[in-house]
């Protein structure tokens, strides 16, 4: 134990001298904290919208006033009279097509046909498009008693939004951000630390000593694993303060999670810096397998319901995936280990496989036990 405890002083006094790994330990998850947390927006907003009114009515142009009114669309102009060319051009995302006798049928309590020209190129947004007019348009027809006398439904659905009634898309990505920049980065330190040993040649000290594989890799990760715990307390305080972030019901499942956490990402990158040959490698191995599973396989963003097979089946075992689910519970809904329990398992199994096959590697690499 003595032994494990001197390697875990060494590294983190090698750390500590390195100013310029110190800054970046520290500065990148909080650029990372900024950037996701103010730029990604699942809610499409200020989608440019042109208006083609044959009708110029009192009726049509209350209609357009409504549209933009829901704050989902802003005006984009009309290109010479043509419907197709502001899209063509990429000025509107679509156009809005009024035909001449809109106020004189809907007067006369008949359906009325208005054409809307989406651009497709993006589904996701075309499909917000087409929702969004259509709502608008049910709704204008209601307030303005334009619909005929028709019976009430039988069934009428009252939705309450539960945990997040304001809609904060913060509330959905900030506790994602946190599966991706503490995995991403103390596996990277980890990473660059481990295959640095063997750049310099200090490794060669290693295998003269009696200090066994499972003793020097155990040592680099509780470094790894307390300076990954210091990014994770500075991130939580930043979010707390720019995004209103708070821990609901109880933080345990939170803390256990981090830490179970921390030990998995740090075995990830001592696997990936025995496994590799330069500081280069390290860093291209963490961020290529660790960072883009951890972005794009772990439910961060995309429902993992959504991705194919076989990828889907690889999300499996995507520690951040597990992660994501447990800061999302503590940050948001406030469930406790009764909604969680079983995630900080299945990334303590995980991370248990990446720390010993950095063990058997380093044993053929000559380590003494």
């Amino acid at each position: 134990m003595r032994r494990i405890f001197a390697q875990f002083l060494k590294e983190l006094s090698q750390f500590q001298r390195d100013r310029l790994t110190v800054a970046l330990a520290f500065l990148l998850p909080l650029a990372v904290l900024l950037i996701y947390g103010y730029a990604i927006r699942l809610e499409a907003k200020n989608i440019p919208l042109s208006i083609q009114d044959f009708d110029n009515s009192q009726l049509s142009r209350g209609y357009v006033e409504r549209i933009f009114a829901s704050q989902q669309f802003v005006p984009a102009p009309l290109l010479d009279n043509d419907p197709t060319l502001a899209i063509d051009r990429g000025i509107a995302k679509a156009t809005l097509v009024i035909p001449p006798d809109f106020s004189r049928t809907i007067k006369d309590k008949d359906s009325v046909e208005v054409q809307v020209l989406v651009d497709g190129t993006d589904v996701n947004n075309a499909r917000v498009i087409q929702n969004g007019i259509r709502a608008t348009t049910q709704f204008f027809l209601r307030s303005d008693n334009l619909i005929p006398d028709r019976p009430r439904p039988q069934v009428v659905a009252e939705v309450r939004l539960w945990f997040n009634p304001g809609r904060e898309e913060a509330f959905y990505i900030v506790p994602g951000i946190f599966g991706v920049i503490l995995w991403v980065f103390p596996s990277m330190l980890a990473a660059i630390a481990t295959v640095r040993e063997k750049e310099q040649g200090t490794i060669v000290q290693i295998y003269a000593s009696d200090l066994s594989a499972a003793e020097w890799l155990l040592g680099k990760e509780l470094a790894y694993i307390a300076i990954g715990i210091g990014e994770a307390l500075i991130t939580l305080v930043v979010a707390a303060l720019l995004f209103g972030i708070r821990i609901q019901g109880d933080p345990t499942p939170l803390l256990v999670g981090t830490i179970v956490f921390l030990a998995a990402a740090v075995a990830f990158g001592l696997f990936v810096g025995v496994r590799t040959g330069n500081q280069t490698g390290a860093v291209q191995g963490t961020a290529i397998a660790g960072f883009l599973t951890a972005l794009l396989l772990s439910g961060f963003i995309y429902r993992i319901d959504n991705i194919p097979f076989p990828l889907s089946a690889l999300s499996n075992v995507i520690p951040a995936r597990y992660y994501i689910l447990i800061t999302r519970d503590a940050l948001v809904r406030g469930t406790g280990w009764a909604g969680v329990g079983f995630a900080p398992l299945a990334i303590a199994l995980i991370g248990g496989f990446f720390f010993f096959a950095a063990t058997r590697i380093l044993h053929r690499m000559q380590f003494s036990d």
